[in-house]
């Protein structure tokens, strides 16, 4: 069997870019930060990311039944920490906006995604939740994205 913090380390040398998502839910908005965000198809687009079972977030989310990811840059460290956590207003302090969509997103980020939600399925301790997309953008200020690698938060070294 193989332990959980084992594969947490292992797997941490990959690194990954951060996003929120975030929806409007009754009346209020309501995001988390995800590191398993990835693209499954270009035709038709759909992307891909991984709720746990234990947040509480995404069944507001969820319930929307649509939301819009934000691609966070490389200056976000502070903003992909206040949607880490627990138990706090995560938009306290940060600069948002709600796109055509209906949904927020995070202002500075380097891109923004808006989908409807396509299905979701049970996977060990996450949902792994499948989207369409329905309309995206880039910032036009080409900034670098954020990435974890190995418990870190940083940028892409080219």
């Amino acid at each position: 069997m193989i332990e959980s913090l084992r594969l947490r380390r292992v797997l941490g040398h990959y690194p990954t870019g951060v996003v929120v998502i975030a929806a409007l839910s009754g009346g209020e908005p309501h995001g988390f930060t995800v590191n398993s965000f990835t693209s499954v198809s270009l035709d038709p687009p759909i992307v891909s990311f991984c709720a746990a079972h234990t947040s509480t977030t995404w069944p507001h989310i969820r319930a929307a039944g649509a939301f819009t990811i934000s691609m966070l840059s490389a200056g976000q460290e502070r903003v992909c920490r206040s949607f880490a956590s627990k138990g706090a207003d995560r938009f306290s302090g940060i600069e948002w906006s709600v796109r055509e969509g209906g949904h927020p997103a995070i202002n500075g980020a380097v891109a923004w995604i808006d989908c409807e939600l396509d299905s979701c399925h049970v996977v060990g301790d996450h949902e792994l939740v499948l989207a369409r997309v329905v309309a995206l953008t880039t910032n036009d200020s080409d900034g670098e994205p954020l990435v974890f690698h190995r418990g870190r938060l940083g940028r892409v070294l080219v």
